[in-house]
């Protein structure tokens, strides 16, 4: 059985979509509304009444705060869904000793960097959401040692939820030009192919292929290749036969 929070958004609706394909697996989706992560109780009540069933819980929190810009304004929102709603997760499953996957951010690192991060290098979170998500790593990692896998990821797109690439396909048909970051480099990362990734884990664990102590820490998952800001929006709008004009800017 697994249980996906954050139901509604990009990610977890993307986990509704491959439920599909895996009959044999039970998932309990949880969105906002059904199920508010920054209330301890009600975390640990459906846990606790989730684990006790005869099949084996999984949790896969999909629930963050996420909008960079408005966390400046919204500081104590973004701490409450992205550091103590995941503490309330983690203490949950710890509790009832429960494997819990939580997603993080290579907004964590905010280096310029040429080369790819790996799991060890330094972070310089900045920034309210930076912040706050990091420190959301640590209390994943602190309260659940043992059972907890955080999973930092990179510019998320899909065709759910409000993502870079639906941004540019809708100014792109609004507008005759626009400016785009060229100084900022990625991995963008197809959000399917990061809950695939998460359900292939699964099912290699329940199997009994891997021990769940070979997975349990901190690991990156983003897919092949890499781009700019501007890269991504140029290859949007010729595969989308868009004619806006595309205008490289530096970040600053």
């Amino acid at each position: 059985m697994i249980l996906v929070t954050g139901a509604n958004g990009q990610l977890g609706r993307c986990f509704q979509k491959l439920a599909g394909s895996m009959p044999d697996t039970e998932f309990v989706f949880k969105g906002f509304e059904a199920l508010d992560i920054t209330r301890a109780r009600e975390v640990q009540q459906l846990i606790a009444s989730l684990a006790g069933s005869p099949k084996k819980l999984w949790v896969i929190n999909c629930a963050a705060y996420t909008a960079v810009d408005k966390a400046e304004s919204e500081p104590q929102m973004a701490r409450k869904v992205n550091v103590v709603g995941v503490k309330n997760l983690a203490m949950a499953c710890a509790a009832n000793q429960v494997p819990f996957v939580h997603f993080s951010t290579d907004y964590v690192y905010h280096s310029k960097g040429n080369t790819p991060f790996l799991e060890t290098d330094p972070v310089h979170p900045k920034g309210v959401y930076a912040k706050t998500k990091y420190q959301g790593e640590l209390a994943a990692l602190k309260y659940h040692p043992s059972l907890t896998m955080v999973l930092r990821t990179s510019w998320v797109y899909s065709e759910f939820g409000h993502n870079f690439a639906k941004t540019m396909l809708r100014l792109g048909a609004e507008r005759s030009s626009i400016r785009v970051v060229w100084d900022q480099i990625g991995s963008p990362t197809y959000a399917a192919d990061l809950a695939q990734a998460v359900l292939h884990i699964y099912q290699q664990v329940e199997s009994g292929k891997i021990p769940m102590s070979q997975i349990s820490g901190l690991w990156h998952y983003a897919n092949e290749g890499v781009a700019s800001w501007y890269d991504l929006a140029s290859a949007i709008f010729e595969y989308r036969q868009l004619s806006c004009q595309i205008e490289p800017i530096r970040t600053e």
